[in-house]
């Protein structure tokens, strides 16, 4: 008889156990709700309605109900919409251009402020000043900097001897995007360099002395102790800059509004315009969505490439 009021004693901890793993599990999800409640009504549930309106002519005020169109706006945007092929190149060329030329400039100035030098911390300030102003404020200033009588033309006459041609930087199609790029980048470079600099504080010098002692120079430590200590901020980064550039609005939509001629329209601005300015939300919901899908692309591809090897 004994043998036979085993099992069930036996069983008893085990049915405790999971009546805990039950109750840790409930503990979870009522923890994470908060977030989950906000992720639902703010990404998932727009992300949706996004999709759905990309398939209809729906307008922002109209008395007409919207219709079903299929993939028209898709073609519309590839077929019949100028101004969205430029401003996708733009979007690609800011892209290109801004993510390895900030993320090499802020490894650079980490490098220079990890050192242990008198003064680094004001620097360090100085550099990640910009990070916290807003960039509309941002954007504001740099306008009045770029004007035909601004502070660059004044400086580049004055160091050139009057020589150089005051240029409305601005209003000029082959320089509005340049001063974009250069505007970005001094803006947001601090934060990467931040992150770079948090990056470059756990390698262990252990590594460092080790490599001197082996007689390699200071490339060598960079390429064979630096750099591969630096893999994992690098993959944070990349991913980072490349979603940030590649959803260029605010810089645009301040200074330029797509001007002059489309040269410094990107997707976003374009979705924004097309959507509530112009009204046509069907059509600005198929331009959300071809930029949440390229964005989507980009980012799988580059964590692809820099995935582990092993």
């Amino acid at each position: 008889m004994q043998a036979l009021t085993a099992p069930p004693k036996a069983a008893a901890p085990t049915r405790e156990r999971q009546k805990a793993k039950l109750q840790n599990s409930i503990t979870g999800w009522l923890f994470s709700s908060p977030a989950l409640i906000l992720l639902i009504l703010f990404l998932v549930i727009p992300i949706g309605i996004t999709f759905g309106l990309s398939f209809t002519n729906a307008r922002l005020i109209s008395p007409t109900p919207p219709t079903f169109v299929g993939f028209r706006n898709f073609v519309r945007a590839f077929s019949a919409d100028p101004t969205f092929v430029k401003s996708l190149r733009n979007t690609l060329l800011f892209a290109a251009v801004v993510v390895p030329l900030q993320s090499g400039i802020a490894l650079a100035l980490a490098i220079l402020i990890n050192q242990k030098v008198k003064g680094v911390t004001a620097f360090r300030t100085m550099i990640f000043m910009p990070v916290v102003t807003s960039m509309v404020v941002v954007s504001i200033l740099w306008s009045f900097f770029f004007q035909e009588n601004g502070l660059f033309n004044s400086a580049l006459s004055t160091l050139t001897g009057g020589i150089w041609p005051m240029i409305p930087w601005m209003m000029n199609p082959n320089t509005a995007m340049p001063a974009i790029i250069v505007l970005s980048i001094w803006q947001a470079v601090g934060l990467h360099m931040m992150i770079w600099l948090s990056g470059l504080q756990l390698i262990d010098p252990s590594l460092y002395e080790a490599a001197k002692l082996d007689g390699a120079s200071a490339w060598q430590q960079f390429r064979y102790v630096t750099w591969p200590g630096l893999r994992n901020t690098m993959i944070f980064i990349l991913v980072t800059i490349t979603i940030a550039a590649l959803g260029l609005f605010v810089q645009i939509d301040v200074i330029t509004q797509g001007g002059p001629q489309d040269a410094t329209s990107t997707i976003v601005y374009h979705a924004v315009r097309k959507g509530y300015r112009e009204q046509d939300m069907g059509y600005g919901s198929t331009l959300s969505l071809i930029f949440f899908i390229l964005v989507l692309a980009i980012t799988a591809v580059q964590r692809f490439a820099t995935r582990d090897k092993d």
